[in-house]
Order: C-alpha cells, then structure tokens, then sequence
C-alpha cells in the first residue's frame, strides 16, 4: 500500500484565475481589504512570483511593480476556496481509486492506493490529478509513498522539479536519495525550534535525520518528532484521524471596514459560530465551551481601544449551530461597548470530544434527534450547492 498527498498549487490565486478564464497567464495576486482601501498579499501566482511579488507584502508598497506588470488584484473570496475544495473531494471520492481520502486542509488532501507497484501508482494518481484539474481547474501536486510524511515530501519534489510533471512517486530503494537533497526545513512535522535543535546536532537534511539513533531521538524531542523520524525510516506511525480532529475550531475576520453598530457585529459573530458549528460536526465532534473575542484597531493610535473575549460552558456538550449561536450573541452583549470602532471578532469552541457515547443530562430533550437530523440535512445542502445557502436567521 501506498500513501498518497495533494497539494494544490498556489491555491487562493489558482481558484480565482480557474473562475475567471479572463486572468490566464496573468500575474494574480489574492489580497485582503482594509478601510483605506488598501491590503496585504495573501496568496499569489507562479506568474505573479517572477515580476518580485511575495506574499505578505503591503500592496502600497509594491504599487508600480503591479501596475508595471498588469498584476490582477483579487479579494480574497474564502467561500469560494471551500465550495472548490470540498468538489475536489467530492470528485476524487467519486472516482473510486483512492481510499480513506481525507481533506486535510483547504488546499491538501491525504489518502491510500492499495497497489505496491510503483509504475501502476504513478499512473492511478496522474488520472487523479487530470481530473481535479478537468474538474475544477486546480494545478496540484502529488506524492506517493509508504508513510504520510514520506508522500509529503515526494510532492515536494513533484513540485519543485519540472521532470516529475507534477507527480512523484518515492520507492524504498529511492528513499535515502530524495531524502539525501531534502533541507530538514522542509521536512512536514519539523517546527522553528526542533529544526534549531536538529541543526544543533549536525542534522542538515531529512536523511541526516534518520541516520540518528532512535534513542536518542526518543530522549531529545516529543512524541510527535519521533513519529516523524519514524515515518521517514519508513514505518507509519501517524494516525491521520488525530491531525483531522482538532482541538479547538476558530472562525474570526479582520474587517475591511471597522464595524461599530452593534447588530452588524451580531451578525457577523453569528456566522462565525454558524461556520464553527459546521465544521464541528464535519469531523463528528462536540465541545463544552465557546469563547468570543472582540477587537478594536490597535494601529489606529487616534481610536478608542478595547479589547476583551468572554467564554461560557455547555452542558451537555453540543454541535447544534442554533445553540452555538444563541450563546455566542449572548456572550457579545456581555461584551459590546458602544462608542468602539471594532477592527475584528472571532469565535473559539473548545472542549471538543467526539459525538459518539456522550453522556446526556436529566433535562436533555427528546428533539435533540430531530434537532441533529436538521443539522445533517443543512450541511449537505451547503456542501452540495455552496457555502451558506442554507443560513440561520
């Protein structure tokens, strides 16, 4: 068996250049808005990268290098980049090929291939990539492998190597080799501070890294490095159902126009605990407490500045959007203070477990049932015809 991963390239600036047929070839930068009128970088295009653009940058700051080059601006649309990334998964799973195929992020997808032959997989997950590509339009890159870190980085050389055309697959008999050119930078699993560490160590690439004895592996870093050195060895170790469930679900936005009315705030709050309701649910999960946070601009040194988040508790725990909802409102007004200019808001839900075998209070309702089934039916509404076209009043 083999393990596959997919990533999409240049996401953000991919899905907008596959919904306007008008920017191909064009260098396309993805930003954000502010009440000037003005942005951040977040995502840009192979295109864009070559005329000096890079992601972060203030548009201010790089205007004449984007009207010298024509550079397309977008606004940033994430209910478009869900509504793709959910028909990738869809078509992938409909094709049949791929197994336990997980969406591991908005723009990375995880899955198996019950084959050991290499030239039969290389084959399987070019389909793969035709079709999300026919289908959507989506450039990816894909790695196969015998464990989830090693397909990683087999789609690192997918995509940064011309000659693999988007699609490498790494054999055992291959692996010391890619794994002899591959910086422990980039090796997935490695953060800031183990890297520092590994370096420390004499550690420079990801083979460097496997040619440490385990003990001192198993002494030196935490659980999750460990299972990173193992599944470079070639023994798979991770559990991809652990990565997908998290342990806390955010939702919050930086306002491109300050908001200071107080039920436009409400609105705003409530589709965030709308939108972390969903995707509580997506992983069959519940939580025991939502936290709502509020700011103001703390650049805007000539603003009143207030700062302040309020949490409360469940019981019994839930993923019922309507519940979700109603506390979240109740938890602003705790929270609103009139005469404020607020820049951003977020909703947090923590405490999750997962929804099989919880323990039901005395009073719980006997339309919790009719309640979930309600829930089941939204969501395959949205996942079917787009983001919040079913919403909450």
């Amino acid at each position: 068996m083999y393990y596959l991963h997919i990533d999409c390239n240049s996401y953000f600036a991919s899905c907008e250049v596959a919904t306007r047929p008008e920017l191909a070839g064009r260098p396309v930068v993805v930003a954000n808005e502010n009440e000037h009128g003005g942005g951040v970088i977040l995502a840009l295009n192979a295109e864009a990268k070559n005329v000096g653009l890079k992601r972060g940058i203030p548009l201010f700051k790089v205007r004449d290098t984007l009207k010298t080059n024509d550079v397309a601006i977008c606004k940033v649309d994430h209910k478009k980049y869900r509504r793709i990334s959910n028909k990738i998964m869809d078509e992938v799973v409909a094709q049949g090929i791929v197994l336990d195929f997980v969406q591991y992020s908005i723009d990375e997808f995880f899955g198996t291939l019950p084959v050991d032959n290499p030239d039969i997989i290389r084959r399987c997950v070019h389909e793969i990539k035709q079709l999300i590509s026919d289908s959507t339009g989506i450039p990816t890159g894909c790695g196969c492998s015998q464990t989830y870190t090693l397909a990683k980085c087999a789609t690192w050389f997918a995509k940064h190597y011309d000659g693999y055309d988007g699609v490498c697959v790494l054999p055992p008999d291959k692996r010391e080799r890619a794994l002899s050119l591959l910086a422990i930078s980039d090796v997935w699993g490695i953060g800031r501070q183990t890297r520092r560490k590994l370096e420390q160590m004499g550690v420079a690439t990801a083979l460097d890294f496997t040619h440490l004895p385990q003990n001192r592996v198993e002494q030196t870093f935490n659980t999750a490095t460990l299972h990173t050195y193992l599944e470079l060895c070639g023994t798979p170790t991770i559990q991809l159902e652990s990565h997908s469930r998290r342990k806390s679900i955010m939702q919050s936005h930086t306002f491109a126009v300050m908001i200071e009315n107080r039920d436009e705030l409400s609105s705003e709050v409530a589709r965030f605990a709308a939108r972390c309701a969903e995707s509580l649910r997506k992983q069959g999960s519940v939580c025991r407490s939502v936290t709502v946070f509020v700011n103001t601009n703390r650049y805007r040194d000539d603003l009143a500045q207030y700062h302040n988040d309020a949490t409360a508790k469940l019981n019994p725990p839930t993923a019922d959007s309507p519940t979700l909802i109603r506390t979240a409102e109740r938890l602003l007004t705790q929270l609103y203070r009139p005469g404020y200019q607020y820049k951003r808001a977020g909703v947090v839900l923590t405490g999750i477990s997962g929804d099989a075998g919880q323990q039901l209070d005395l009073f719980t309702s006997e339309n919790d049932e009719r309640r979930r089934r309600l829930m089941d039916v939204t969501d395959k509404l949205n996942r079917r015809f787009g983001d919040e076209t079913v919403t909450f009043g």
